[in-house]
């Protein structure tokens, strides 16, 4: 066999391999002829082509043109003087652009081959050699898919763009209406012929990449089709004989002749660089190539058969075989020797040490900060931005400030394809969040700039930010790379988002946080919102949020104790938290270990509550709005198919006030869609305020009852578990099995409640009760002594006791209320709960 390739350069390729030792590459002698035509090179076919003769000639396919050439040779005297040519037999110009040709004794002609070529927009153009026959447009056509010949029905398969195998019959096509008489009256097209009919159809419900028809006895033939996901076998009249699904993306395939008896074995190549062997849907063979096939043939070369020939989209061609080489090499024989017990044991021992030492923990562990390959920092400007760089704001502030942020890549390795993203919580936002940066050598840094503004108009209920870094580092094993990850989180200023304003007296919510250190002056603590000329801002603060809101920061002249007021329950979360931090980084440079932060008020349930109702309210009305929204639409296009229904008939008909139906619904739908848009960026809003307070309520929890931090994380994980709030799945119905869990766990009263099973499924909720009463049941339970923890073990709960020589507060029927009178002015205070609170 010889092998013949063409590629878009024009280039023609005519090879006649020798078997030589594995490994070795070309050899000079193989390349019998190469010519490069003057177009790109869609198909060659070797056939009988030629009129008066029965000899193979070469059929090559280009955009607009079909040629036939003769190829020759020319012996030589020695063995590479072999001399070899082509000859144009004949040419047809095309009066369409060509995609694919199919070959045959089409309508069973004896010594002879003729052509058929699918163009781009779908019309079978058949030769009889020199010259041409007729046309014919296949039915109902979008996009050509692959084209075969079957000689034992005679007929076309091909697959259309409705993902159905079709096939045609050649008599039909001959007797069907010529293509180029389509232009004619309809009296001329009924004269002129039949109509263009289908033999069979079969649906596969993918697109196919190639069909190939084989027959190895005369008895059967089958049609095999190469899909997307899946390979078919089809007898002639189109029944399924067997289909194999594939579990990865094929690239090419090509069925062979078995050794076995009514059996067809096929080579399957994909882009994971892998060649299968099936026997019909039997996995036999998986082997690996080194390169993504797109063409594979079986070929038989001199003295090896079974030869696979498999060509890449870059042009590599290789010939394989499967099996392996014999070894000759035999080992020698092993000395009997007796065995010392005493050596192996001590051996062993040695091994069992080594193998304890590398599977200790800490080495699983990730590496401190200075000895990990690749650092990544994050620095904040201590001073807002000179001139703002804030862009797209929604604020209606007059000036929105933007605040730098430098971001320093280091590496101790070969890093490739670094990538960088920055994250904030919306309603912040960046200038710039992907960087993306050439492959960096051992020691070397990247540095990269960029500022973080308010963007939507509603404070975050976070100020914090995210640094990400994905790359790969190469081994000698994996040359392509690892892939690993570094991150590095950053903290914004609180004057990104406020600015100092007149304090306030009266407020709707206040909060007072006791501590066990005396008052410090908010000159100290707060320099950046502080004037130093004003003295009565040393225990009075005022802060005014770029959305309107204000929030009053008030110091105690004789307790130690300090009192937060704002209208908004939500406002109280960021500055409450930045007092928090201020206060434990000053004692922390002061060396003082035995500071603390105690809250002994209620926790202000009823308010939270309302934020939790007002956000549930905004999700009810997505769903009203999303149901209507899809009843406009049908009506809309029912109303559509009507108006072309109308407009189709020959005869006119009054349209009935359709045309003002279709005006009026149109308009429905807009206004819908507008209301919908509102509603969701009203309920984005509502979110953030949710996790303000959020935020809030577990901070107060934690330090009413002196929570450590592996419980406070159980908290977050259980009021934030999400960290975007969709249609479905919501933070309703999220929390509240979360809450179930551990009401259910570790908080549970009784065996029985541990008995209860969850729901299985998670969906929105018809109302908020059920979690009003949880999240109260939940706060009840943590004040009679519960401990958060992730053990289901119950009975190792021990109840805390209670500082002062408090005991244990009896069972009531507290628990069965769903609504907390006064916000929770029922649950008790414990003061003087310390809480060791971690940065």
């Amino acid at each position: 066999d010889k092998i013949i390739v063409g590629s878009y350069m024009g280039y023609l390729r005519i090879f006649n391999p020798h078997p030589v030792k594995p490994g070795d590459g070309l050899q000079a002698e193989d390349l019998l002829l190469e010519v490069q035509l003057r177009e790109p090179i869609l198909q060659v076919e070797v056939g009988k082509f030629v009129s008066g003769t029965e000899g193979l000639h070469l059929a090559v396919l280009h955009f607009r043109k079909l040629c036939v050439y003769a190829v020759s040779g020319t012996l030589g005297n020695v063995e590479h003087g072999n001399q070899y040519q082509i000859k144009l037999m004949y040419e047809h110009n095309l009066q369409r652009t060509a995609c694919n040709m199919t070959y045959g004794p089409f309508g069973g002609v004896k010594g002879r081959d003729l052509i058929c070529i699918q163009s781009m927009d779908g019309m079978l153009m058949l030769f009889e050699q020199e010259s041409y026959a007729f046309g014919r447009f296949l039915p109902g056509f979008l996009l050509p898919g692959p084209l075969t010949y079957s000689a034992r029905t005679d007929s076309f398969i091909t697959v259309s763009s409705c993902q159905q195998v079709e096939s045609y019959k050649y008599q039909v096509l001959a007797f069907a209406t010529d293509a180029d008489e389509r232009q004619e009256t309809e009296q001329q097209k009924l004269s002129s012929g039949k109509r263009l009919a289908v033999d069979w159809v079969l649906n596969i419900g993918e697109q196919a990449l190639d069909i190939c028809v084989v027959s190895f006895n005369q008895a059967v033939s089958s049609v095999f089709v190469l899909g997307e996901r899946n390979f078919f076998c089809l007898k002639d009249n189109g029944q399924i004989r067997f289909m194999k699904k594939l579990d990865y993306s094929p690239s090419c395939f090509i069925p062979y002749c078995s050794v076995k008896e009514g059996t067809i074995n096929t080579l399957v190549g994909n882009h994971s660089k892998m060649l299968n062997v099936y026997q019909d849907v039997t996995l036999k063979w998986a082997t690996q190539l080194p390169h993504i096939p797109v063409s594979v043939k079986v070929a038989n070369l001199q003295d090896l058969k079974g030869v696979i020939v498999t060509l890449s989209d870059n042009g590599h061609l290789q010939c394989s075989y499967l099996g392996t080489d014999p070894s000759l090499f035999q080992a020698p024989r092993v000395d009997s020797r007796e065995i010392n017990y005493e050596e192996f044991d001590a051996e062993m021992k040695e091994l069992q040490k080594i193998i304890k030492e590398a599977t200790k923990t800490q080495d699983t562990l990730p590496k401190s900060e200075k000895h990990r390959d690749l650092i990544v920092t994050a620095e904040v400007s201590p001073d807002l931005d000179a001139e703002s760089k804030a862009i797209d704001s929604e604020v209606k502030a007059e000036v929105v400030p933007s605040v730098t942020v430098k971001i320093t890549i280091q590496t101790r390795v070969t890093a490739q394809k670094p990538y960088l993203a920055v994250c904030v919580q919306a309603p912040l936002a960046v200038t710039c969040d992907q960087f993306v940066f050439d492959d960096l050598e051992p020691d070397s840094s990247e540095t990269v700039v960029l500022s973080v503004f308010l963007k939507g108009n509603c404070s975050p209920s976070e100020l914090e930010g995210n640094c990400v870094v994905s790359y790969d580092t190469p081994t000698e094993l994996n040359p392509e790379g690892i892939p690993k990850v570094a991150q590095c989180n950053f903290r914004l200023p609180l004057r990104l988002i406020c600015v100092p304003a007149q304090a306030s007296k009266a407020a709707n919510h206040k909060l007072t946080i006791d501590t066990n250190k005396s008052p410090i002056s908010f000159l100290t603590i707060f320099p950046d919102f502080v004037d130093p000329s004003e003295d009565d801002q040393a225990n009075v603060l005022g802060f005014q949020f770029l959305t309107g809101s204000k929030t009053t920061l008030l110091a105690s002249k004789t307790s130690q104790r300090y009192r937060i007021q704002s209208d908004q329950l939500e406002d109280l979360w960021l500055i409450t938290k930045e007092l928090t931090l201020r206060l434990e980084e000053h004692f922390k440079k002061q060396n003082c270990k035995d500071f603390a932060c105690t809250f002994s008020g209620s926790i202000p349930l009823q308010e939270y509550f309302e934020l939790i109702d007002r956000h549930f309210e905004l999700r009810l009305n997505a769903e009203k709005f999303q149901e209507l929204l899809s009843e406009r639409a049908v009506q809309f296009r029912a109303i559509e198919r009507r108006l072309l229904t109308r407009f189709k008939d020959k005869t006119p008909a009054p349209l009935q006030h359709l045309d003002t139906l279709l005006e009026g619904t149109f308009r429905e739908v807009i206004a819908l869609a507008d209301a919908a848009e509102e509603n969701q960026a009203n309920m984005f809003q509502a979110f953030t305020k949710l996790k303000s307070a959020t935020h809030l309520v577990i901070m107060l929890i934690s330090l009413w009852q002196k929570l450590s931090t592996d419980q406070v994380a159980i908290l977050e994980a259980t009021f934030l578990p999400l960290a975007e709030d969709t249609q479905e799945l919501g933070w309703e119905e999220t929390v509240d099995a979360a809450i179930s869990y551990l009401l259910r766990t570790c908080l549970s009263k009784s065996s029985k409640e541990q008995a209860l099973t969850p729901s299985s499924q998670l969906c929105m909720p018809k109302d908020t009760s059920r979690l009003k009463k949880n999240i109260t049941v939940f706060c009840d339970r943590l004040a009679k002594g519960g401990r958060l923890s992730l053990s289901t073990d119950s009975a190792t709960q021990q109840a805390a006791v209670m500082p002062g020589g408090c005991t244990t507060i009896p069972e009531s029927d507290l628990e069965e209320r769903t609504v907390i009178p006064g916000s929770a002015a029922t649950l008790p205070s414990h003061g003087q709960m310390a809480k060791q609170k971690s940065k």
